[in-house]
């Protein structure tokens, strides 16, 4: 039986990518293989993967008692509700490097040899400075093309040649929530640049790992709140579960025009059960 993937393409079913996902959230071995034969029962010619991924996830919602494994199975498309803006993500991305002992500073201007330019990421340790252009995406289809690597790399050559990394180690990354073309991947390793997309590089330091090593949870994971719930914290600035959590239960008390008081006490409860899954603990 042939599939849709997110960028049109058709291809067979392979049942064990799916295993390797379900596994990577976390999933028990009878948990998966019952996800997999219901899954397999349902397909028909040319599913989306965007539907095989709404079964599986209704599945580990009935099936996993721990909140935490439908939170990693669900954190890329979690990733993807932060838009519109791209500025949740920047703030979402400047955290996890805020945890990883940078100085971070958003959305500032540096000095460049001919213009200024606005980096979405400066972060500082001891003699280090990460400038990092961040390409957030909706549509996890969407790649970051040579057309946008090119145009880093220029920014980031009239930073270094205006002297705006003064006498730290430039870290020069472009950051995104989806994938590179092969081209990009090809002229960033070319270039020195550090290129971080969901699952790339394959092996450590992808942004899928970095988010599970950081601890920190996107509130748009959160299946307690509503589309247009998480959309009212998004535009608050909240883009954190910690940052809606019985420590700043305010927020959620004060959001009674779109989430009922009588509902708050839920979603504290999945905050919690899933805020106590942090850091390497939630890898497997």
């Amino acid at each position: 039986m042939n599939i849709t993937k997110l960028d049109g393409t058709i291809e067979p079913f392979d049942p064990n990518k799916l295993d390797t996902s379900l596994a990577r959230s976390g999933a028990s071995e009878s948990v998966r293989k019952q996800v997999i034969t219901q899954i397999e029962s349902e397909l028909v010619e040319n599913m989306s993967t965007s539907v095989i991924y709404r079964k599986a996830f209704r599945m580990l919602a009935k099936l996993e008692e721990q909140p935490d494994v439908r939170f990693r199975y669900s954190l890329r498309r979690a990733i993807s509700d932060f838009g519109p803006s791209g500025f949740p993500f920047e703030k979402f991305v400047g955290e996890v490097y805020r945890l990883k002992g940078y100085k971070v500073q958003v959305g500032q201007k540096l000095r460049g040899k001919c213009v200024s330019h606005e980096m979405d990421i400066i972060a500082d340790r001891d003699n280090e400075r990460l400038t990092a252009e961040l390409k957030f995406h909706n549509k996890l289809s969407l790649k970051s093309d040579l057309k946008v690597i090119l145009y880093v790399r220029a920014r980031f050559d009239d930073l270094i040649a205006g002297g705006s990394y003064e006498d730290k180690t430039p870290r020069l990354a472009i950051i995104t929530n989806t994938k590179f073309s092969s081209n990009a991947m090809r002229y960033g390793e070319c270039a020195g640049l550090e290129l971080i997309g969901w699952n790339h590089p394959r092996n450590e330091g992808n942004l899928h790992d970095l988010i599970m090593q950081s601890g920190i949870h996107p509130l748009t994971a959160l299946s307690s709140l509503s589309k247009k719930q998480k959309r009212y914290f998004l535009e608050q600035g909240l883009v954190l579960c910690q940052e809606l959590s019985a420590d700043n239960a305010q927020a959620l008390y004060q959001a009674n025009a779109v989430l009922p008081k009588h509902k708050v006490q839920k979603v504290l409860d999945e905050i919690k059960q899933i805020c106590e899954c942090v850091g390497p603990t939630c890898e497997v």
